[in-house]
């Protein structure tokens, strides 16, 4: 996470200073288009393979200058989850797990060109920053548990009853009896918000070989807060707010393509 801070200040810093408010003359060019909308898919240092996807659109003011607003819906996982597998039954799931965290990002900012790029090829590069709500979705999260009677070698004596359930590692202490994951979404009805709030600063680097059509990458750097940890985890004999946190940080990668007019 130390790490994670000196390059989001770093290029907060840089971006700050970059997006100072343009000279005189600047202000009175006309851009070449006015809107621009672009989506994408985001990885993201909390996330699984791919953390999740976005939506962007963006105002231009002036040839330098452009306001946005974006929606950002990214998977959000504790650094300590661990996968573990049942190994009479193959199953898998995550150890102590408690909920699933989808957060919805909402964003407002402002974009500057640093580096611009030729007509029709090459590449352009802006700096942006942005900052709105985010809303921490958290779905339950669900295992296949074995309540099948046994003898003592173990042999069942009833029929079987697997039964899909909330995690939890108070109950569902012996692991042998942990079936498999159950579907994402079997939580679904118990789904709770958890709302908090996010910075970012980035930088684009975009390629357009057509005026009307855009594709390229946004790597930056974002800090979230909430009121309360967000639980993800849960462990016997530890308290909640010492395996969850209220603060992330987090560097990221979006590829996106878009278009202008």
């Amino acid at each position: 996470m130390r790490t994670h801070l000196l390059f989001g200040f770093a290029l907060l810093a840089v971006l700050c200073g970059s997006l100072a408010p343009a000279q005189a003359q600047q202000a009175t060019e006309t851009p070449t288009y006015q809107k621009e909308f672009a989506y994408g898919i985001n990885f993201n240092t909390n996330g699984g393979l791919i953390g999740g996807g976005m939506v962007r659109s963006t105002h231009q003011l002036t040839a330098d200058m452009a306001r946005f607003w974006m929606v950002e819906v990214v998977e959000v996982k504790h650094p300590k989850e661990q996968r573990v597998q049942n190994p009479y039954t193959g199953g898998v799931y995550v150890f102590g797990k408690t909920n699933s965290a989808f957060v919805l990002r909402p964003s407002v900012g402002a974009q500057k060109v640093i580096f611009r790029k030729a007509p029709d090829s090459g590449v352009q590069i802006n700096g942006l920053v942005g900052a709105g709500p985010s809303v921490a979705l958290l779905l339950p999260y669900y295992i296949y548990y074995d309540y099948t009677k046994r003898d003592a070698q173990n042999r069942p004596i009833s029929q079987e009853d697997i039964r899909a359930e909330p995690y939890s590692p108070e109950k569902h202490r012996n692991d042998v009896f942990i079936y498999d994951h159950a579907p994402l979404f079997s939580g679904i009805n118990d789904l709770k918000p958890q709302v908090g709030a996010h910075v970012r600063g980035a930088l684009t680097f975009e390629y357009g070989r057509y005026r009307d059509a855009i594709a390229g990458v946004e790597t930056g750097f974002l800090f979230e807060a909430y009121p309360k940890p967000v639980l993800l985890i849960r462990a016997l004999g530890t308290p909640d707010d010492q395996l969850n946190n209220r603060y992330f940080t987090s560097v990221y990668l979006t590829i996106y393509i878009g278009s202008r007019s």
